[in-house]
């Protein structure tokens, strides 16, 4: 890895630019096996994905971008996918940083997106794919987004997906005293759970694939609530007023058969892929929405957050600005560093030449006459080397990446016989030669 030197390239696919298929089809079966694709690829320095139910995002950390973007293609996120969007490096830690602070969520200001942020780095940890370069990123995203919600009324007023499913459900029934069905009780399930108990319904029912799962989401509604198998929940959508489903199913969860008695019920399926199959919609007594379906609410959400997100967007610049600045000083650093070691290895090889030509010709070099030539090296070493570094600061703010690899590579002791100041006298060096 070139550690601060790396550029970052990455592919989204968001309800912003994708239908809820393509979003589908763009997904990892998880993070982690996104992750897996990723580090496999040989271009890949460090890997970062996010999914959830309206974004399926990765960034890596490459040499140059070409890399970065080919990479990202082989392991499936391919930026000419329908409803992809390619990112470069500077719009890839913009994006992060406006994830993380909700502006790019379809309830603005959410609060779960941030928990999301920061379990996706977790993942990214646990598979040894974070670096400094996206360590930098992530986290200072994650203080953005804690800014945003603690600075800020961005998450005030419907701040989740499943107040926003109790805001479109009031539309079509009446909420306090009904019955609600839960079906998953992964994050999603259990704010909605939450935010129907606030509502006032009259009786949450839980039901999940882990029940153990479920009983501790029905122990956390201010509401009377049970729990049930995933099996057992058609049974209880028939005595339901208003369901919602969250599972991470492949399958659906509920058809027209399993509705088929259910009378009078408003479904919101939260779920990607969704949980309620199409054909349930051809029953007149139910009603489906799905994730397209909260546009109008959260729209409107977005709407009395205006000034917040303003104030947001401003923090979010000066935060931008900052990280880009660290970045640079760190790319600015370690190619100075790798150019002085190397004139010091030269140096101090010419200074151990010079003593021995001295003593060959038949006198001893003292102690004081060794530091003579030491210092007269280090005076050269610094004056050829100050034009140099000012080039290598300047072309790090300007991000002119093609001289910083090219100066990465040069002096890299990896490559040292590769360095300029290592060609024996009179022969040409190694990049003279290529040319």
């Amino acid at each position: 890895m070139n550690g601060n030197t790396g550029v970052v390239s990455g592919v989204r696919v968001s309800h912003e630019s994708a239908s809820l298929s393509e979003l589908e089809a763009a997904s990892a079966d998880s993070e982690a096996d996104a992750l897996d694709a990723l580090l496999v690829e040989p271009a890949v320095e460090e890997a970062f994905v996010i999914q959830t139910c309206h974004r399926s995002e990765a960034y890596v950390v490459a040499d140059e971008p070409r890399a970065g973007k080919r990479a990202l293609a082989a392991a499936g996120f391919d930026p000419a996918t329908e409803g992809a969007v390619s990112m470069g490096h500077e719009e890839s830690l913009r994006h992060l940083l406006r994830v993380a602070a909700g502006l790019e969520s379809l309830v603005v200001g959410e609060d779960q997106i941030l928990g999301q942020v920061r379990d996706a780095y977790d993942t990214a940890q646990d598979a040894g794919a974070i670096g400094h370069v996206l360590r930098q990123a992530v986290t200072k995203a994650i203080h953005v987004g804690e800014r945003a919600r603690t600075e800020t009324a961005i998450n005030e007023g419907v701040t989740s997906l499943g107040s926003a499913a109790v805001r479109l459900v009031e539309g079509e029934v009446e909420v306090e005293g009904a019955s609600a069905l839960v079906v998953g009780a992964g994050e999603m399930g259990a704010l909605a759970a939450k935010a129907f108990a606030s509502s006032g319904v009259d009786r949450v029912v839980v039901a999940n694939r882990t029940t153990a799962r479920a009983d501790r989401v029905a122990e956390a509604v201010d509401a009377e609530a049970e729990t049930a198998s995933l099996h057992e929940a058609p049974d209880h959508a028939t005595d339901a007023d208003v369901v919602v489903t969250a599972t991470s199913s492949p399958e659906h969860v509920l058809d027209e058969t399993a509705l088929a008695d259910a009378g009078e019920t408003v479904i919101v399926d939260l779920a990607r892929p969704r949980d309620v199959a199409p054909d349930a919609t051809t029953l007149d007594a139910v009603s489906v929405h799905d994730l397209d379906d909260l546009h109008a609410v959260t729209e409107s959400t977005r709407e009395q957050r205006e000034d917040a997100a303003r104030e947001v967007e401003a923090m979010l610049e000066a935060e931008f600005q900052r990280l880009l600045a660290q970045y640079k000083r760190k790319r600015a650093d370690e190619v100075i560093a790798r150019m002085y070691e190397s004139a010091d290895r030269l140096k101090a090889r010419e200074v151990s030449t010079a003593v021995s030509k001295l003593e060959a010709a038949g006198g001893d070099v003292s102690e004081e006459e060794r530091e003579v030539l030491e210092s007269m090296a280090d005076a050269l070493v610094s004056q050829l080397l100050a034009a140099p570094t000012k080039s290598l600061r300047d072309a790090a703010e300007e991000d002119d990446w093609s001289t910083i690899a090219t100066a990465l590579e040069l002096f890299d002791p990896d490559f040292e016989d590769g360095m300029p100041f290592d060609a024996p006298a009179g022969e040409a060096t190694p990049a003279e030669s290529e040319d």
